[in-house]
């Protein structure tokens, strides 16, 4: 997608649609089907914002917002969730669903290219002004099945953050998510990272009166989400098992908290919390919740019986 030599890169690397924007990142429109399919209404928003404010002053737009969507978008500790691997300048990533780039300038500081697969342009353009200080960044509007087949290159990591679970949707196979996994295992290097952030389905604060992220009701996630078939979150089991039938063999788990989407502590199986620390649980600030008994209590019973990783809100998985 991003090599040195044009013929190399295939299809991917057609970059004569570029909007008139002062940046750096490539933008590659040719597999942009002419709508955006996947929006939450922000984007006009956070294109101004990106524009007129430096990153520096994000922070007191987010204040000033009061704004969910605002947040999720600008804040800077959703690097957090990436800032903490491996990854060096000798390192090619692949992010699929970049969104708007919350976490793709993270992955550029650390990386030598970052290569982008996403369906929207507004949320692409997004991204290109934000992190337009960065040279090493190609962002590819369109369907992932529509690009996925002109990849050429191999990576260093391929990252999933918040992506896994809508497989269903552009996946056409009879087990989506084992295909997806499948798929982009080819695009991996031998020694190559899989990153995938995810909800648990059966994260503590579900339980606690939380609403379920993608679909905003209670308990579904727990209940096996009846009637849904467009996303799904899992287990810390469920994840095991889909990585072993896609052919991965090495699984790592990390456990974002209070979740992947604004960590403030990422814990490892070598490094789990302690009765004390799980104490920032009221943070759903996407709705409104029930308050079915307290959190941080039973984190520590949780914790004291060694069951911190099936609660755990959420989960970062190195699979290789």
């Amino acid at each position: 997608m991003n090599g040195e030599n044009k013929e190399s890169r295939g299809n991917i690397d057609n970059m004569d649609n570029i909007d008139n924007i002062d940046s750096m990142v490539k933008i590659n429109y040719e597999y942009y089907s002419g709508s955006d399919l996947y929006l939450d209404g922000s984007e006009d928003t956070l294109l101004d914002i990106v524009t007129n404010y430096t990153k520096e002053e994000y922070s007191s737009v987010i204040e000033e917002k009061k704004d969910w969507a605002i947040l999720y978008h600008l804040s800077e500790v959703r690097g957090n969730i990436v800032s903490f691997l491996p990854i060096t300048k000798e390192d090619d990533v692949l992010e699929i669903g970049a969104g708007c780039g919350a976490i793709t300038g993270t992955l550029a500081d650390m990386a030598r290219s970052v290569d982008c697969i996403e369906l929207s342009k507004k949320r692409s353009l997004v991204n290109a002004v934000r992190n337009k200080e960065y040279d090493n960044i190609t962002i590819n509007v369109g369907n992932f099945q529509d690009i996925e087949p002109n990849i050429e290159k191999k990576y260093d990591y391929i990252t999933l953050i918040g992506v896994l679970e809508y497989a269903a949707s552009y996946i056409a196979a009879k087990e989506p998510y084992v295909e997806f996994l499948k798929i982009i295992k080819k695009h991996l290097k031998e020694d190559g990272k899989l990153i995938i952030a995810i909800e648990n389905k059966y994260g503590l604060k579900y339980f606690a009166g939380c609403r379920e992220d993608h679909l905003a009701t209670f308990f579904s996630g727990i209940e096996g989400y009846m009637n849904c078939d467009s996303v799904r979150t899992f287990s810390k089991n469920g994840l095991e098992k889909l990585s072993k039938d896609a052919g991965y063999k090495d699984i790592e788990f990390y456990y974002p908290y209070p979740d992947y989407k604004l960590p403030l502590a990422i814990y490892s199986d070598d490094f789990l919390p302690e009765a004390g620390e799980l104490n920032v649980n009221l943070r759903n600030f996407d709705s409104d919740r029930m308050l079915l008994f307290d959190e941080s209590n039973a984190f520590d019973n949780i914790i004291s019986d060694g069951m911190f990783d099936f609660f755990s809100n959420s989960f970062l998985v190195l699979i290789g």
